[in-house]
């Protein structure tokens, strides 16, 4: 235990604990003590995003442990805070248990490419991650707020990014850009697949056009329903057919779909997606924009209240946004939003406050019970912290519209 004690320590460095965390707690799992401290270590970086000090780490484990643990980890925390080590050999140490755990994955994934069960190209990402490498002291140029008032506008309103299908959208919440993060909610059943297929097709074609001046991948990570169903309504979205329209004509319909922009989509699919894996990705393919589908199941989170836990993941969420690009993600209404024409924030499932916190947009998908209105939803802006477009309504931020579903094509389509 004595051995892990300097590398628990240095992860109270923001920067070493973003990178090699996940790395150490493999090293860790086995002993109660020193999982406990790197879950309340875990806790301070994902609330401050800081450098953490002894005293405050000591002062928040000894706060929150119960009764029976603090003669333990009290002597653990006077024996963290005597260690040290020097810096250079610390990273050593790091950057080896990284490359061996990134070795490990490596050799399971090929193993797994060998029985058929993932592709070649999944194998590929993990070796040139495995072969890249980065520094744990990072330059600080380009994280200040330009005050150029000109770069500023054009930035944040006079530049577009990502427009939506829906008009109806771009003006109430306009278009999405770099760092922005909001997710979408609605009852099971709701079609928030469709809602997706129908936005993220429309996104394709314009990264496609190159008009976003960038040519990145949109990734869907998808853990909810089957891979192969979800592309086909990207498929179906994208061309705006029915299944037998589309299976009509394989190859014709295939390459329609890919000259219109169906090569930059990507669908990630698993059952059990781990933030490792979504960070290897992201950091590989430098997308343009990045589905999570859904994001409350992602695995590698872990707090004692459900809520803090997705609290920690919509927070990790935000960060990829602010790093690569735009971040939509979906999670579920809860019994709350059953029938109801305009859903709000109250009707977020399994949480309080922290999942609302972290987005910048929320748009709740309401469906009711009326026969009448079996094909229409009707979009409710809960939170609207955007920017806009020129063209955006401002009486429309907050706002609440109607629109129409058609599944047969799975598309989103104004009133």
């Amino acid at each position: 235990m004595d051995s892990m004690l300097p590398l628990l320590k240095s992860l109270l460095n923001n920067t070493i604990y973003t990178k090699y965390s996940v790395y150490v707690k493999d090293l860790t799992k086995d002993n109660k003590e020193l999982t406990l401290l790197l879950k309340y270590l875990d806790n301070l970086h994902n609330k401050y995003e800081r450098d953490i000090s002894i005293t405050e780490f000591s002062l928040y484990v000894l706060t929150n442990c119960m009764e029976k643990d603090k003669p333990t980890l009290s002597e653990l925390l006077k024996r963290i805070a005597s260690t040290d080590s020097d810096s250079l050999v610390l990273d050593d140490i790091l950057s080896n248990v990284m490359s061996k755990q990134k070795a490990y994955e490596l050799a399971i994934a090929a193993l797994e490419v060998s029985e058929g069960r993932k592709d070649f190209s999944d194998l590929l990402v993990l070796a040139e991650n495995l072969n890249a490498t980065e520094s744990v002291s990072d330059s600080f140029t380009g994280m200040f707020v330009s005050n150029d008032l000109r770069e500023l506008y054009n930035e944040t309103k006079s530049t577009q990014g990502l427009r939506w299908r829906l008009n109806t959208l771009n003006k109430m919440l306009g278009s999405l850009r770099k760092g922005d993060f909001g997710f979408i909610f609605a009852r099971p059943e709701s079609g928030k697949t469709t809602f997706l297929a129908s936005e993220v097709t429309h996104f394709a074609t314009q990264v496609a056009a190159g008009k976003l001046g960038t040519t990145g991948p949109i990734i869907w990570f998808n853990n909810e329903e089957q891979g192969s169903k979800v592309y086909l309504r990207l498929y179906q979205a994208m061309l705006g057919l029915t299944l037998p329209e589309l299976i009509s004509d394989f190859d014709g319909n295939k390459q329609r779909y890919m000259e219109l922009g169906g090569d930059s989509l990507r669908v990630f699919d698993s059952a059990s997606i781990h933030r490792k894996q979504v960070e290897q990705v992201v950091r590989e393919l430098q997308p343009s924009l990045v589905i999570f589908d859904q994001l409350d199941k992602i695995k590698g989170f872990t707090d004692d209240r459900e809520d803090l836990r997705l609290g920690s993941i919509y927070i990790w969420a935000r960060e990829i946004a602010k790093q690569y690009c735009p971040v939509i993600a979906v999670c579920q209404a809860d019994a709350s939003g059953e029938g109801k024409k305009w859903l709000t924030m109250e009707n977020v499932a399994n949480a309080k406050t922290a999942k609302q916190a972290e987005a910048d947009w929320i748009l709740g998908i309401g469906k009711t019970h009326n026969a009448v209105e079996e094909y229409t939803r009707h979009l409710h802006l809960c939170k609207n912290k955007l920017t806009g477009d020129k063209d955006t309504d401002p009486d429309l931020r907050h706002g609440r519209q109607s629109v129409v579903i058609d599944p047969s094509v799975a598309r989103y389509k104004d009133m």
